[in-house]
Parts: C-alpha cells; structure tokens; sequence
C-alpha cells in the first residue's frame, strides 16, 4: 500500500530555526575545516573567500529589485546557434506558452546569474528552455548545459523528446542516470537526476564543464534538489569571480518563490521570477456539499459511475492513496461496467512449478564444523572513489482550474453494482509499484468502443501527462510517511493533501479540451488545507544528507544555505547516529557548554565515514559494505544490501480478493510465496539470518533463474524489485572495487549460498551497521499486559514491538535481534529481522554500552597473539540498563594497566627470552599490583619510564627499543642480583 513518492521519504519535525546570526551562517555554509583544508582543490578552497565577500554588500544593495541587477559589462554580440527542426516540430512548438516569453527569459538569463522561471505543466518550459539556451550559444564554447530532474523517467524521456525535436544525435543530446547513460564527449545538452549532478560536485566544485545548470521541477522540493540550489548559490558567484560565469535556472510549476526570493542567505540578490502561462483549457471545479471522512473510496465509486452514465466521452482519472485502495475500486468498476478482453489475465495467476532452480541455487554446505570468525570493526578501506552516479524517486505537482458547469451533485443514490456490459469502461490502475508495461498501458488509447478510467495515486499529479482525460474525481487524500523522530519508528498516514496539490490534480482534466473536477469534500474543507506541501528535507531523517554534506567538507551543516532548512533536532539526530557508526569524529566530552554545544553540530567526517559517503545507500548500509571485505563476505553483503535498499521485493498477495475464483488464486500463490520464503531461509546457520537470508536466497535464486518476469510471478517476487536490485548489485560493486581494489569482486549470477563460518560473519557485519535498530525479547517481569506476548522490547520505546508473522524468525523468537525499521499497522511490526548473539553487542557495539571494571575471575593476562594485556568485563547495554555477558576485551586504559605489563614484563611473557631470569628476582612479579608497591624504589624504577613513554604493550615498547637500546634496563637490573647485570646487558634488548 505504499505510494512511491511518500514510500522514499523520512519524516523528521520541521523547526526552522537558526542558532547563528545571519553573517556567521553564510560564512560557515561552505566552510571547510583547517585541519582538511589541504586536501581540497585550490577552487574549493576560494569558495570562502567569495562568502565573505557576499557578507561587504550593503544592506540596501541586498533589497536591489531585479532590474538594476543587470551585468555592468560592455554589450557583446549576439550568438545564434540554427538548429533544423521539422516543420511538424516548429508548429507545434508555436503553440506552447513558453516560446512567447522566450525573448524576456534570455534577457534575464544574459542579466543575472540566476533567474527563476514559474511555468505551470504543459508550458513546455522543461523542453524549450534548453533549446533557447542552446540557440543563443551557451553550449558552443565547449560548455555543457546541465538539466536536472527528479525521476529517472524523465531525464530520459525528456532528452529523447529534446534530440527529436532539435533533429539531433543522441550523442550531442544526452542523459545519464543512476544505471545508465550515453553522454559522450561531443554531449551539449544533458539531462540527468539530481542525485548524479551532486556526485559530480563532489568530484568537481565548480562543475567546469557545465555553462548553465537548469534546476527541473523545483516545487517538488526534493532533498537533492535543495542541497544543490544551496552549493550552486555559493558556485556561480565563485565561477563568476574566476572569470568563468555560470548561469543557474530555477524551473518550477507552484514554486513558493518567497524561498528563494525572500532568503538573503541563499541569494543575496532576489532573483528575478519570470511567469509562464499554462496552455491550460477551462476547468470547472465542482465540491461535495458534504465531506466523506470514511468511505471516500466508495464515494468515489459513485461519482465514476454517474460521470460514465451521464456525461459525453472523455477519459476519467480518480486520485485515491494507495496500492490497495486503486485495486479495489478497480474491482468495484470492472465489476459494475465489465470489459471483455481477448487476451484474459488468467494466465498471469497460473501457478508453475520452479522449485528446480531453487534447489539447484540451495546446493550442499560445508558440513565442518568451522572456528568461531573475527569481525575488525576498524578493518576497512578508504581510498578516493570515482564519481558515481545517484539519483532518487520524488514527489510530485502540476496544474489550475477554469469554468463552465456540469454538476452531478453528490446525492448517494447509485450505490448498486450491477454489471452492465452495454457501456464497458476500459479502467486501468496507475501506482509507482506498478510493472512498467503495466503502466505504459495509461498512455495507449482505450479500445473502441470504451471509456478509459485511471485509477491512480499521486503519482499522475504532475510527473505523468494521461491523454484523452476530461473529468478529473479527486479524494483530497494522500497517503504519507511519517517518522518519529525518537525512536525511528514509520507509520503510513491518510492525510488531507494541500492546495498547490489540489489544483495539479484538477489540472489533469485540461489539458486537451475544457475538463471537470469532481472533488470528495466541500469547499470549506479545501479552505482549511495548507497552500503547499512541506519540503521533503523537513520530514524525514536526515543522515545521509548530513554525511555526503561532510564528505564536500562542508562540517557546518546548520550553517548550509538551505532554501527550508531541516529542523536543529534533526541535524543533531543524524550527527550523533554518524559518530556512533564512527562516520564522524566524536565531538569532546570536557569543556564548556557552550563550546560542547557547538562542537555537536560540527563533528569533522573520519576515513571511515569518506569510505560510507562514496556508497549510494544510507550509512547505516554503507558501514555494512565498509566492512564487508572480511571473510569473503563482500558478494553476500553487496546483495543483502541491494535487496534492503530496493523496497518492497515480494508481491502483496494479502489484498482482499474480489471473487472466489480469485480468492482460491490468492490462496495458492500465498502458500507457494511461504513455501518458497521457508526454502530461502534454510535451516540452523543460515535461519539465524532470518529475513535477510529470506532476501539473499530470492535475489540468488532469481539471479541464477535468469531474473525472468515469469520467475518473480511464479515465485511472489516484484519483477520490477529484483531488476532494480540487479542494477544496484553492479553499482555498489563497482563502487566498492574503486574504495578497494584489491579485493576485485564482483556479480557473479551463479552466486552460491554462505557458509556456516559467512553466515556468523554476515549477521556480525549487520549488527555493526544496524546496531541502534538492537531489540530483545520480552522478559515475564516485564510482560505489564497478555497481548504483549512474544514482544520485544527496543532501547526508545516503552511499548513492545513484534516480529512479523511473515518473519522467518517469526516462531523462533530469538533473545536478541537487530532489525531494518519498525512499521506501525495495527501493531508495531520489526522489518528485516536477523538474529544476534548476547556476547557480540558489547564487541560490536561499544559505543552503545557501559562497562563494570575488569573482573578479578578470570584474572587479566597478556596475550602473546595481538601483544596487548585482555580482560573480561561485564556491561549494561544503554538506556535501558540490559545485563550483557562478560566479554574478553583489551583491559582499559590507566595506571593499571602500566603496572600489569610491567609484572608480564618480568614474568617473561612480553619477552620470552627474559623467563630464564624470573627464578632470580628479588621480589615477585605480583608485587608489582600492590597498593603498597610504591613503597619499594625498583616497582617506581620501571614502572615510571612506561608511564611517560606511554608503553604498555609489546607493539609501544618494541617501538621505543628502536630509538632508545637501553630502556628500561637500568630498572631491570634493579630486580636482579648484581651479579647477572652484565648478562643482561649483552643481550639488551630481549627481542
């Protein structure tokens, strides 16, 4: 039931508040700290200096309107660039809105470094502008002109639509997205997601091969999108500085242009906002007298059924919240105006057998027994990485309204559903997890003789254009994510859309002839929606955001430039989850509070956190792959992470069917989806990785299967899922091969399963990356209510959460777990659940747990492997006070720790060839431990030059026996009789 574009958003509170004044913030935007400065790029590191240039201008220069911001140089000639379009090209571009403003928007783009264009959809501004740039010579001094969007789909369409209409080459029209792309060397005009462009300032600031940036569909207000009208605000004035201007083009449909107009710290000169005017027919809006806060979808029923009964021909498009809901009434409509296809869809439901593949994917383990790994948390890569290509799904916006009339009123009368074949309706369901093929259908014309319906989510609100649609049914829902910003908990909720949103959906019904909007809620309800939606950056959290941020240097991130910044709860949020994953540098625990406060939001990014911010997945998944190189791991975690970075892999076969037979389908294909998850999981090792096991045995099976539509139906798979985590399988592993080159892996589609011995190591690895998401079973003292049976108990939150009954570890309910998220339906359900061992959490999760003292049994020892003195300590894991078991670990830091490796020191176990003396000491070793050990001159003989040397294992005093032969062995000597001085002098030092 998830929409696309609420699916990838997290929700954090918005507060724009600011915690500077407005100077220091502008400076520190960019600012990078003294200790990197040498290693960023002369014209990075210019950037501050242009900053505090911007902060000299006169408060009354800074209110200049827009037409005294004309350039101050001399005229230049006039460049023409001919382009030989069709003549069925250049007339129907007469036609659109935006070439009568094409004059006034190149005056302003040749006055000003940036200008925001306001185009309703349908003013063609996203594929005439680039042409207007091109003609007039922005791309012929070998600069490119860069254009960014929020979807895939649309930089690709958008550049084959471009290249058509100029009558060029795809070579000189190019696009490049997350997976693919044909930018050449020879490319003028180049259309790509937004995420790309950030990768590319990230390996070049001053994006030097690019003349102009046009920023695409703005009002979507998407996390990239901000972050990159933020660095482009400081860029162009820099460019502009180095003699080498670059023009910055803000395009959007509903832009609140008071973001960037009103927003001295982004633009200390408003930009000028040119208006566009819509080709937009008269659409009449018509309000229910009264609201439906239940049954809308029902209601909309009987406004589809009065608009096919009653009104002249034109396609309908109804606006509902999610996936259940469009199936549903689509069922509800087939049933009421049925439509007989040729080709029936039965055989889409056929159940074929598969588990061939399955098998042959599950071949034998290593049944020997294997040796407990080691996972090092510190062993890891972090050398310079390529630029990679990154990219993201958004949300959406479009259109207005018009006149004429043709009320249907809202009198609920036809609520029957009798089939009537006599006015078949061709309806069809539109949803972003829809198949592609199946969403293609939209575009076709309906079969003769029928209506087309659409029944859609917002995603038809702006990006996709429906053909033929007159009448317009709008529930005046949407569905969204909401995330708590304490305990990271998601919930999907129906909520009223906003105004802007509305009227992008009325839109929809003018785009061909005058239309009308049927809207499920009077006319005082819309009165009280907000007039735009929030910005993404407001409403989710914001760690990745925060982490790409640092690895540009830019360590002030309260200070960034943001057109609406993210509330200071939720930049501290993502600080303090980047320095437990140790992505950051932990900020000083000692100090004043101020100087403390301050410190907390400008922790300086680490190796590890460079090597993470080089992945295209969240930190969290980054640390995973980071560490992954161990044991051989890499491959599995490579594709455990492309299978929880993509959502939703399995098909949702828990929908309500709408008849027996379809029920009976259901019901089989869910059994054969149990089976299948049952099989993939496997048995002992490989079960204890629970859901991700679930996930890598799909993605191994599919891959091994040939990835074939006809293996994901047969087997609940989303085709669409597992053909993006295929894609992603190959970008993170080249990523990972240019941080670590040595390691080579690579996609191997006949991947076999993990061994026992990589299973361990792979749920060790997914604790390190997921260690806040750490839940335990309930215990009976805590069990406050029955129906918190087999719950489990999380650091933040007071009530239980559960494991899904759809969990592999749904009956084995193991102690601890770590999970992927918490969704909140009708209960607080874990996703993506892998068991962990009690005695891990304190070895991989230091950072998170409090320690007792070092046990006195087992006494502390030195270990000969690693060199260091080890201990058993107990500790509480934070918070919530859970008793963990008693560890091995390195015996903590302080003064006794000295004294123990001067007792292992003449015990002869740090230097074997000194055991020959321990019979002849004048005191015993142990002494050394004493309260009263000070008392004695030869104790604070050896133990004081290891103290101010800092030596207290084997790898420190070999280190210092290098530049100093003779340390420490006066105070040796002191422990023996004089007599065996001169043997121990000719053989100083013992090594």
């Amino acid at each position: 039931e998830e929409e696309e574009e609420e699916e990838e958003q997290k929700k954090d509170e918005s507060s724009e508040e600011d915690t500077s004044s407005e100077e220091d913030e502008v400076k520190s935007a960019t600012e990078t700290s003294e200790a990197k400065e040498s290693d960023r790029p002369p014209e990075d590191l210019a950037i501050k200096q242009e900053i505090k240039s911007d902060q000299k201008v006169p408060a009354e220069q800074k209110r200049t309107v827009s037409g005294e911001t004309k350039a101050k140089t001399p005229s230049e000639p006039a460049v023409f660039i001919p382009v030989d379009r069709t003549p069925e090209v250049q007339e129907a571009r007469l036609k659109l809105p935006v070439l009568a403003e094409e004059q006034v928007i190149m005056e302003a783009v040749r006055e000003n470094p940036c200008v925001v264009i306001c185009g309703e959809t349908g003013s063609g501004k996203t594929t005439q502008v680039p042409q207007f740039l091109y003609e007039a010579g922005y791309a012929s001094g070998g600069g490119i002109i860069g254009i960014t969007e929020p979807r895939r789909v649309a930089a690709v369409s958008m550049s084959h639509r471009v290249a058509k209409e100029m009558n060029l080459p795809t070579q000189v029209v190019s696009y490049q997205i997350r997976y693919e792309g044909n930018a050449t060397g020879d490319t003028k005009i180049k259309f790509m997601t937004d995420g790309v462009l950030l990768k590319e300032i990230q390996k070049d600031f001053l994006l030097q091969r690019y003349s102009v940036i046009i920023i695409d569909e703005a009002h979507e207000r998407s996390v990239y999108t901000d972050i990159l009208i933020g660095l482009l605000s400081r860029i162009v004035p820099l460019r502009h500085k180095k003699g080498m201007p670059m023009k910055l083009l803000i395009m959007s449909a509903t832009l609140r242009v008071e973001d960037f107009t009103e927003n001295q710290k982004l633009f200390r000169i408003p930009p000028p906002v040119i208006k566009v005017d819509a080709r937009q027919f008269p659409v009449t809006i018509h309000f229910n007298k009264r609201t439906p806060l239940e049954d809308y979808t029902g209601e909309a029923f009987q406004k589809i059924c009065k608009i096919h009964r009653m009104l002249p021909p034109g396609g309908i498009l109804a606006f509902l919240t999610g996936q259940a809901e469009v199936h549903s009434l689509c069922r509800r409509l087939r049933r009421a105006f049925p439509f007989r296809r040729s080709n029936t869809a039965a055989a889409e439901d056929e159940e074929m057998e598969s588990s061939e593949a399955m098998r042959k994917f599950k071949k034998a383990k290593q049944k020997k027994t294997v040796s407990l790994p080691r996972i090092d948390l510190d062993n890891y890569s972090a050398l310079p990485v390529d630029e990679g290509d990154e990219d993201r799904e958004a949300g959406i916006g479009d259109e207005e309204d018009g006149g004429s009339d043709l009320d249907l009123g809202d009198d609920p009368a036809d609520t029957e559903e009798k089939a009537d074949p006599s006015i078949p309706l061709y309806v069809l369901p539109l949803y972003s997890l829809l198949a592609p093929e199946q969403q293609a259908k939209v575009f076709r014309p309906p079969p003769p003789g029928t209506r087309l319906c659409v029944v859609a989510t917002n995603v038809a609100e702006t990006s996709l254009t429906i053909p033929g649609i007159k009448y317009v049914v709008d529930c005046g829902r949407v569905k969204k994510r909401f995330y708590d910003r304490v305990t990271g908990v998601s919930s999907f909720k129906v909520t009223w859309t906003a105004q802007a949103s509305a009227n992008q959906r009325a839109g929809r019904a003018g785009r061909t002839e005058p239309g009308h909007c049927y809207r499920l809620y009077s006319s005082a309800v819309f009165g009280d929606f907000s007039p735009f939606s929030e910005a993404e950056i407001t409403r989710r959290p914001v760690e990745d955001l925060v982490l790409q941020m640092k690895d540009l240097n830019i360590d002030k991130v309260i200070n960034f430039p943001f057109p609406t910044p993210p509330s200071t709860e939720a930049l501290v949020a993502a600080e303090e989850l980047l320095v437990s994953l140790g992505a950051l540098q932990e900020p000083p625990h000692i100090g004043r509070m101020k100087e403390l406060q301050r410190s907390k939001l400008n922790c300086p990014i680490t190796p590890l956190g460079r090597a993470m911010a080089s992945f295209p997945v969240a930190p969290r998944y980054g640390k995973m792959l980071a560490l992954g190189k161990q044991q051989d791991c890499l491959p599995y975690v490579v594709a455990v992470v492309a299978a929880m970075t993509v959502r939703e892999i399995f098909q949702n076969l828990d929908r309500p069917a709408g008849s027996e037979d379809e029920s009976s389908k259901l019901s089989q294909r869910r059994a054969r989806l149990t089976q299948m998850r049952r099989l993939w999981a496997g048995q002992g090792a490989s079960l204890h990785l629970g859901d991700l096991m679930v996930m890598l045995g799909a993605v191994g099976a599919c891959e091994f299967a040939g990835c074939t539509p006809k293996f994901c139906e047969d087997n609940g798979l989303r085709y669409k899922a597992m053909v993006e985590i295929r894609k992603l399988r190959g970008q993170l592993t080249n990523a990972v091969n240019s941080v670590c080159p040595e390691v080579g892996v690579f996609v191997d589609p006949k991947m076999t399963p993990p061994t026992e011995h990589q299973v361990v190591c792979l749920r060790q690895i997914v604790l390190a990356g997921l260690g806040d998401h750490l839940a335990r079973r309930l215990q009976v003292e805590d069990m406050l209510d029955p129906k918190w049976k087999n719950g489990y108990k999380t650091p933040l939150m007071d009530d239980p959460v559960f494991i899904h009954p759809n969990s592999a570890l749904f009956k084995t309910l193991p102690e601890f777990v770590v999970y992927q998220e918490i969704m909140e339906t009708s209960k607080m359900y874990m996703r993506g659940v892998s068991a962990v061992e009690a005695e891990w959490v304190p070895q991989f999760l230091p950072q998170y747990c409090h320690f007792g003292p070092p046990l006195e049994t087992p006494a502390p020892w030195f270990c000969s492997s690693t060199g260091t003195i080890r201990c058993h300590r107990s500790s509480t894991f934070f918070r919530v006070g859970w008793q963990l078991p008693a560890v091995e670990m390195e015996y903590p830091e302080g003064l006794e720790r000295f004294r123990l490796f001067a007792r292992f020191l003449l015990e002869g176990q740090v230097c074997p060839k000194l055991k020959k003396h321990t019979s002849h000491l004048l005191s015993n070793p142990s002494v050394m431990m004493k309260t009263w050990a000070k008392l004695q001159p030869r104790t604070e003989a050896l133990l004081g030059p290891l103290v101010s040397l800092k030596v207290d294992c084997r790898d420190a005093l070999l280190s210092v026996w290098k530049t100093q032969e003779k340390f420490l062995l006066s105070a040796y000597c002191q422990w023996l009789p004089e007599a065996m001085h001169q043997d121990v002098t000719k053989v100083w030092p013992p090594v």
